[in-house]
């Protein structure tokens, strides 16, 4: 064994057995590693969010706007270039400061207005052809698969249970009888998923613990 020397990963070393001491109990080393590592996530991706969405799509746009040949102002834009009209959106994010000043805090509800607008607008377009036109494109497969015996069994059986769990969620009448049949074989597939899903889940989380042992033993303590 030949401990690491490198300052970089004995603070990550440290901060991880800070972590791991949750398993005993709740205690202030754990609380530190938590609130550094909820602070530095945050500051993070404020100045990640900053150079790549704001100077990217706002600053650059305007300082090239204003300092060449539409320095007139947003009007200018009757000659061809509109990008001085981000004056705009950018007061509307400025605005949603004003929530930190309970004097003028309504006023950041004009910014909240349009954000919740247009991004309401955006997604409902967006999720239809991404989720729900994509879903409906997948499950429309042929039963037989002539020569694959396997593939038709395959689209059977995901036919079936497509069928079922969507009559599980038609409440217009009550599940009784074939319907009352058809919605528990429904269950049975929705519990076989969902059970999926959070075996998947347990797995990619043990991934991420392994990964965390063999920082510890391997970058750290440096065991071969």
């Amino acid at each position: 064994m030949n401990v690491s020397h490198d300052f970089g990963v004995w603070v990550g070393a440290l901060l991880t057995l800070c972590i791991f001491s949750f398993l005993y109990k709740d205690n202030p080393l754990y609380k530190f590693a938590e609130h550094l590592f909820v602070g530095v996530s945050a500051a993070y991706y404020i100045v990640l969010n900053y150079w790549t969405v704001i100077q990217a799509n706002l600053v650059d746009p305007l300082h090239e706007a204003f300092g060449g040949h539409l320095a007139g102002g947003p009007w200018a834009a009757r000659q061809g270039d509109y990008r001085a009209w981000l004056v705009i959106p950018g007061v509307l994010g400025v605005l949603l400061f004003a929530r930190l000043f309970s004097r003028i805090e309504w006023v950041s509800r004009w910014s909240l207005a349009v954000i919740i607008g247009v991004y309401a607008g955006l997604k409902t377009t967006g999720f239809a052809q991404g989720d729900l036109v994509a879903q409906v494109q997948g499950s429309l497969q042929p039963l037989w698969v002539a020569g694959h015996p396997g593939a038709s069994f395959n689209a059977i059986l995901f036919t079936v249970g497509l069928v079922a769990s969507l009559l599980f969620f038609f409440y217009s009448r009550e599940h009784k009888g074939v319907l009352g049949g058809v919605t528990r074989v429904g269950v049975w597939f929705l519990m076989v998923s969902f059970g999926a899903g959070y075996g998947y889940t347990v797995m990619s989380r043990v991934s991420l613990l392994i990964g965390r042992f063999q920082y510890l033993l391997e970058d750290w303590l440096r065991v071969r």
